[in-house]
């Protein structure tokens, strides 16, 4: 009944919202992306080349990838024990836990490193005890660790818990029932039920991790070779007139968010029911 209301719309106007869709999608995506290959082709493979293989940019996707290959799990942990406590047990706080698991998403990431600096920073709260320890956390990989994990956080539990809510609890009672333990329920019946929701939720997260800026340049301290990121690379030979360059390497993030997309695409056509709410 809501498929055929929905095609007995005035074909003008199923026309025009789909080529306002169109156009929004070319102007904020197709035509940005385009112009980010180009420019990293401007100058042709060689210098493109060239730009990607260099030292300095070898150096922040070495970090790049370190990061996110800390944070991500991180994140795979902190999602997994949060929608399981959220979804399965009843407990004081527990509105006050979903509020700060969407924290991330409503403060500024600038805001959250900087919270980081006054923190950890040599003026910040913990300052003297890290100088005096030879701990170094603020513009080292440390506090970018922290301030990635920070601001992702939320990726992987907010897939999570709308699928873990909507299946219910009466699988694991179940198995619970019949003898098995809170670990055999988990990995034997909680787990094959959200396999789909949580990767696509690290997908999310992953992707996030890879493209922060905000939070990463207040606590990085920009140091080219050593704590710069793929995005503060950029930004550093985009503010140096060197536009190839920056171009070429954001294409390397660019094919990065491609892929990702294709991979988010084919998770939803594939496994829709899954990791809408059915993981069945």
């Amino acid at each position: 009944m809501t498929g055929s209301a929905s095609t007995s719309e005035p074909r003008w106007l199923r026309f025009v919202l789909i080529t306002i869709a169109l156009a929004f999608l070319a102007v904020n995506l197709a035509l940005p992306l385009a112009a980010v290959f180009a420019g990293a082709l401007a100058k042709g493979l060689a210098v493109y080349r060239s730009a990607i293989v260099e030292p300095d940019a070898r150096a922040a996707m070495r970090l790049t990838l370190t990061v996110a290959a800390i944070a991500v799990p991180l994140n795979i942990v902190f999602g997994l024990t949060a929608s399981w406590a959220v979804t399965k047990f009843d407990f004081p706080g527990k509105s006050l836990l979903i509020s700060l698991i969407d924290l991330p998403l409503s403060v500024s990431p600038v805001v959250s490193g900087l919270i980081y600096v006054l923190l950890f920073g040599l003026q910040g709260w913990a300052g003297p005890w890290l100088r005096d320890h030879d701990i170094r956390i603020v513009f080292a990989v440390p506090g970018i660790v922290l301030a990635t994990t920070f601001v992702t956080f939320p990726f992987v539990a907010r897939e999570l818990i709308p699928l873990m809510l909507e299946q219910g609890r009466s699988d694991e009672e179940a198995a619970r029932s019949l003898g098995a333990s809170g670990w055999q329920t988990f990995v034997r019946v909680t787990l094959p039920n959200i396999r789909w929701g949580l990767l696509y939720g690290v997908l999310l997260c992953n992707a996030r991790a890879m493209g922060e800026f905000g939070a990463v340049s207040v606590v990085s301290g920009h140091i080219r070779g050593l704590t710069n990121t793929l995005p503060l690379h950029i930004e550093i030979l985009y503010n140096e007139y060197n536009y190839v360059a920056a171009f070429a390497v954001a294409s390397l993030l660019a094919g990065l968010a491609l892929v990702t997309l294709v991979a988010k695409s084919l998770l939803e056509w594939r496994f829709g029911d899954s990791i809408a709410g059915g993981g069945h």
